[in-house]
């Protein structure tokens, strides 16, 4: 529900962000030149193409790949050369006539909507507003949330958020364009084909053609942004923070009662029952399972992805737990659900089970079906599932590892106590764990894809498309440079040597979360070739790409600030994230 109020609101606001303020000319000179209801037919007939656009080409997007390979620039200069038409024609009304096809199509189209303007209007206003759809698209964060994790995981609630955000954009640009019939109708004079202010209208038109055609406009939106101008992107941030604070269920200590109507009764009052393991994609270390079969269990189920660097921090603890709690009756479960599409693969995830360790069962939850079950929105996160199978517990991300232990702990011994037993008392392992792990302050994670990459410091965040780099004079701390020929995508930017990639961090540890074809990356730091630093991924101051994974890429001695610098010197580097420890 959020989100669909979220989508909303970003629809409304997209009118302020600074990606389409230079384009509000078109929506108002296009509503302008016709008097009454015709002129407020225009507003509804451009917003109208403008916002079915959004949508067809959002799904175009999705649904094939073949478009997605069509370089970016193809749409700038196709939405910028209909601007420019149009204002052509503005400036010389009778050159439209003289095309035959478009004459005749847009004789045709009057007909059929029973339109009394000119021959010129209903089907130009259409491609003009279809024109301004893909750029419209590029500047909403929430749109890319939907167009990104949503739609490919349930498609018709995508559609519903995809609606709600075309529906609030519809309704401000309706807004604007009529007040600006509305100035219209007061000054007849602007109904004169030939009048200036048409004229001038038209090289407004061919101004703002010229602007969407050579992406000036995301060097606009830079500098406002820089200036502090117009950010109404932050709105839309808030709005997708509230209720992403930590969601734990505190462990309430009860009696243990004996009878199994009662005591459930009980437990319903305080707790949710767990929802059932559903649509499986695969299981490791385990035949097919599911939540019911272990009843009468303790049940700690992870939710992980393996490329988050967050979810790998908690891995030893689980193994502690595993080991120490299993004859106890504790069943660990891993929720392997993809944050990337190569993450659905099932031989990637069983590399990475056995890299790190993991004995205990994990299971596939590649279309995100027991995630929306659970009603989660995050990596890590752990329930905590008693006898009963009710989640009496529960923590989102890392740490709390000893109230966490505890929570198992009276788990256990509730456990024990219905079968007549008494709990071992054993010593916290997860103390023993963090003994051997020194948590330092480290740099945020870094998204190189476009729905995420806000961190980007010298291009557009959210945009997806293919452009050159040059790295500015000044490098600020914790952001993301690059430099050279870059593919920026949905989850990952795609650099071909020789680019680079340059990130002042802070940290002991650097990871990146990579896949490449024959990708061979030089890793320098503050300027030189790495060492003695180098990760376990490093040999001889080169990374070597050849699986989507995640990458070892620094493992210092002590923690600090530094600058990394990598060098595609062969092949092609597919970037996702950079993590760090």
């Amino acid at each position: 529900m959020l989100l669909l109020l979220t989508s909303f609101v970003a629809g409304l606001l997209t009118v302020l962000a600074p990606c389409i303020l230079p384009l509000l000319p078109v929506i108002v000179g296009g509503s302008v030149g016709a008097h009454g209801s015709g002129g407020r037919q225009r507003v509804f007939v451009i917003v109208g193409s403008l916002a079915v656009s959004v949508i067809l080409f959002t799904l175009l997007l999705k649904a094939s790949t073949a478009l997605i390979g069509i370089p970016p620039m193809v749409w700038m200069w196709l939405s910028g050369g209909i601007v420019i038409l149009f204002g052509i024609t503005l400036l010389f009304p009778g050159l439209w006539e003289r095309v035959p096809f478009l004459a005749k199509a847009s004789i045709a189209a009057n007909k059929a909507v029973g339109a009394g303007h000119t021959r010129q209007s209903f089907l130009g206003d259409v491609l003009v507003g279809a024109a301004l759809g893909p750029v419209f698209t590029t500047c909403s964060p929430t749109y890319f949330i939907v167009l990104a994790t949503v739609l490919p995981v349930n498609f018709t609630l995508g559609m519903v958020y995809l609606l709600a955000y075309a529906g609030g954009l519809a309704l401000a640009l309706i807004a604007i364009g009529l007040l600006g019939q509305r100035l219209a109708d007061k000054l007849g004079v602007l109904a004169n084909p030939q009048s200036a202010f048409k004229r001038g209208l038209g090289i407004i038109f061919i101004a703002v053609g010229i602007i969407v055609g050579t992406g000036l406009d995301k060097d606009i939106q830079v500098r406002l942004l820089d200036a502090g101008f117009f950010d109404v992107t932050k709105v839309e941030q808030w709005l997708l923070r509230q209720g992403e604070e930590s969601a734990e269920r505190p462990t309430v200590r009860e009696p243990v009662i004996m009878d199994e109507g009662l005591r459930t009764a009980r437990k319903a009052e305080l707790y949710e029952r767990v929802p059932e393991i559903k649509s499986p994609a695969g299981f490791i270390n385990t035949q097919p399972l599911t939540l019911e079969q272990f009843r009468g269990k303790v049940v700690l189920l992870d939710i992980w992805t393996y490329s988050c660097i967050n979810c790998v921090r908690t891995i030893p603890y689980l193994n502690a737990w595993h080991t120490a709690y299993e004859q106890d009756g504790l069943v660990i479960i891993g929720l392997h659900t993809p944050e990337f599409a190569f993450e659905k693969e099932i031989e990637n995830v069983r590399w990475a089970v056995e890299q790190l360790g993991i004995e205990y069962p994990v299971v596939l939850d590649n279309d995100y079906a027991t995630w929306r079950e659970l009603g989660n929105n995050f990596w890590p996160r752990k329930y905590l599932i008693d006898v009963d199978g009710f989640i009496v517990y529960d923590h989102i991300g890392e740490g709390a590892y000893e109230e966490t232990e505890i929570a198992i702990q009276q788990a256990l011994m509730e456990r024990a106590a219905l079968r007549g037993a008494e709990a071992d008392a054993k010593r916290p392992v997860a103390t023993a764990v963090a003994a051997d792990e020194r948590q330092y302050a480290h740099s945020p994670e870094i998204y190189f894809g476009a729905w995420r990459n806000e961190r980007l410091g010298n291009g557009v965040p959210g945009l997806v498309g293919t452009r050159a780099y040059e790295l500015p004079q000044i490098l600020e701390r914790d952001t993301l440079y690059l430099e050279g020929m870059w593919q920026t995508t949905d989850e990952y930017a795609s650099g071909v040597a020789p680019a680079r990639i340059r990130f002042e961090y802070t940290g002991k540890d650097v990871f990146m979360v990579a896949s490449g074809n024959g990708a061979v990356v030089r890793v320098l730091v503050d300027g030189q070739p790495i060492s003695t630093a180098a990760g376990v991924d490093v040999v001889n101051g080169d990374l070597r790409v050849t699986e989507e994974r995640l990458y070892h890429i620094i493992d210092d001695g002590a923690p600090g600030a530094h600058v990394l610098e990598l060098q595609i010197i062969e092949g092609t580097l597919e970037a996702y994230t950079f993590t760090f420890g």
